[in-house]
């Protein structure tokens, strides 16, 4: 399965990539890690992508479509992935399905956790995490056992500057200007399904795994 996760900040998606991660034994990828490794690594396009990172500059849209395609032949990508964060715009979108349709390929599923803004402000804005062992809390609804402390090893949490609420604003304004077009991309070619992240949590995993039963038994659902 080739799986693609789309929406806004706050829908859910790197809670929910794990679970299907899991449950469905295909990695959980998404750019942020590919960047650290690369650049960890010292490999030929991390470098590249330094120069740009150094300089203060974005890593250009080709770049990162060859790091996500590079990351893609490994191993462990053999009967599929998820995709988180990626693509971040229309332009990789169109260069991953062209990619992919080199070799014969498709994404399965474009995944949409569709939620309203309101919604997203409450759960962003209770969102702790802890900075050692980067463990996730909400405050709203999966608070840790004690209040402030990280579950897995003690340490203090903290709210992450990028979960404020002006800023969680901002990121949306950019999210609508450059990435819900992908929606619309995936919507035309077939690929999308749409989940209310907004529901409780079993209910969003039911959700989901309705709408890859098709894949896990062999066949393709359609969308």
């Amino acid at each position: 399965m080739k799986i693609v996760l789309l929406g806004a900040p706050g829908a859910g998606k790197g809670t929910h990539a794990q679970y299907l991660s899991d449950k469905y034994e295909i990695p959980h990828i998404s750019t942020g890690d590919i960047f650290r490794a690369n650049l960890k690594n010292g490999t030929p396009l991390g470098l590249k992508a330094k120069a740009y990172m150094d300089r203060g500059e974005l890593v250009p849209d080709e770049l990162t479509v060859d790091l996500v395609l590079d990351r893609l032949t490994q191993d462990d990508c053999k009967k599929g992935y998820i995709l988180d964060g990626f693509p971040r715009n229309l332009l990789q979108a169109e260069a991953l399905t062209k990619a992919l349709a080199e070799k014969g390929e498709s994404i399965d599923h474009a995944i949409h956790f569709e939620i309203d803004e309101a919604t997203i402000l409450k759960r962003m804005s209770g969102r702790r995490v802890c900075p050692v062992c980067g463990a996730s809390y909400n405050i709203n609804g999966l608070p840790p056992k004690k209040e402030g402390i990280c579950d897995r090893c003690g340490n203090e949490l903290i709210q992450r500057e990028d979960d404020k609420p002006e800023t969680v604003l901002k990121r949306l304004e950019v999210y609508e200007k450059h990435t819900a077009p992908i929606v619309k991309y995936y919507h035309s070619l077939h690929e999308e399904d749409r989940v209310d992240s907004s529901r409780p949590l079993g209910e969003v995993r039911e959700a989901l795994d309705a709408i890859l039963k098709g894949d896990a038994d062999g066949c393709h659902s359609e969308n």
